[in-house]
């Protein structure tokens, strides 16, 4: 480590590429698809659960992710009834459990068809499964960070570090009785996060994973709640 001054100009001209990128930081771009095979029908006494791959395997779908959209789908004027993955794999015991657990949308189908697991699954009052696949990834690192001790003993940093951060989820919703497919959805985001460092670090992380949380979320408010019978697809 070693001991200096940080140039004034050069901490003027930090201090405007702090500001432009502190204005950069908040911009996320996000993409929203949806396609619908059936209408939708939630009745008063039954609800949602969102699930997720549960094996401990690289592309598994992060467990705060389905969590943020299971706590979003329920809250807010256009709530949607949710039952927590974990009273779920309770009741269904022990066919969701981490180790049993279907892998994907396939696997899925094929437990769900069993007549023990739709009638148990009927009993306790869920009507749709909303199945998660996706992740949050990080790529694309440029600059770096150089920290020293200044002059009086305090440390500084000063440098540029910016990577991309990109979100991409998909939800296929199942329905129970009639053991289909009734849609897909599915929640893009990307955005670039910054450090910098004008004697102090100061990060700007784009907030690419819970854009993509909101985003879906609101997709399957929108996909499973009233529908306009004049919009509907059959």
């Amino acid at each position: 480590m070693t001991t200096g001054r940080l140039p004034p100009r050069g901490i003027a001209v930090g201090l405007l590429v702090l500001a432009a990128a502190w204005l950069a930081g908040g911009c996320v771009q996000t993409t929203v698809q949806g396609v619908r095979q059936a209408e939708t029908d939630l009745g008063a006494s039954e609800s949602v659960v969102i699930l997720s791959r549960k094996h401990k395997t690289q592309g598994e779908t992060e467990d705060d992710f389905v969590a943020c959209v299971s706590d979003y789908v329920k809250s807010g004027s256009d709530a949607v009834p949710i039952l927590t993955e974990r009273e779920f794999v309770d009741a269904t015991f022990p066919w969701f459990e981490p180790r049993t657990a279907p892998l994907n949308m396939d696997d899925l189908t094929q437990v769900i068809n069993r007549p023990l697991i739709a009638e148990r699954i009927d009993e306790i009052g869920v009507r749709y499964l909303v199945w998660i696949e996706g992740q949050t990834r990080r790529s694309d690192q440029t600059g770096s960070l150089q920290c020293t001790m200044m002059t009086g003993g305090v440390p500084g940093c000063l440098g540029f570090l910016s990577w991309e951060r990109g979100s991409n989820y998909e939800a296929s919703v199942w329905d129970v009785r009639r053991k289909m497919t009734v849609g897909t959805l599915s929640s893009e985001a990307a955005g670039t996060s910054f450090v910098i460092a004008v004697v102090v670090p100061v990060p700007v992380i784009a907030r690419v994973q819970e854009e993509a949380c909101a985003n879906l979320s609101q997709e399957i408010k929108n996909f499973l709640g009233p529908q306009d019978s004049s919009t509907a697809d059959a």
